[in-house]
């Protein structure tokens, strides 16, 4: 067995971060979960929400907006919407994405199709926020 754990962070874009890693916390769909090298083989689901990355005693964090997470003993493949690390957010426009949000959701009922549209949208400023600035 490999001593090492190589994370993929693949986008539509391209890939977001690719490298050898100690421990990456998932925010999955029914709950966050960790993955350490090791880990048995599995497929989970990737929420919307804050992604972090330990790598030599540091930690890098990423605003995810959901996918899907491929785990084998040695390799985490992470195949998501959007992963934006923490550093290059603009927290200005997370701030206005948010207003944008909930001026939307109180103008909405909770029938109408935009509203869940709204409340995604809701939820991506806030792991945006959230994550801004976190080192």
């Amino acid at each position: 067995m490999s001593s090492e754990m190589t994370l993929e962070i693949i986008t539509p874009e391209g890939i977001a971060f690719q490298g050898v890693v100690d421990e990456v916390t998932i925010p999955g769909t029914e709950g966050e979960f960790g993955v350490l090298k090791g880990h048995a083989p599995m497929l989970g689901s990737v929420g919307i929400g804050t992604l972090s990355i330990e790598k030599d005693r540091s930690r890098i964090f990423y605003a995810v907006n959901t996918g899907y997470a491929q785990v084998s003993p040695t390799r985490l493949t992470l195949l998501l919407e959007t992963a934006e690390r923490s550093d290059l957010i603009d927290q200005q426009r997370a701030e206005k994405a948010l207003k944008r949000a909930e001026e939307k959701i109180d103008k909405l009922s909770r029938d109408d199709i935009e509203f869940a549209m709204a409340q995604a949208a809701l939820k991506r400023a806030l792991a945006r926020i959230n994550t801004a600035g976190k080192s």
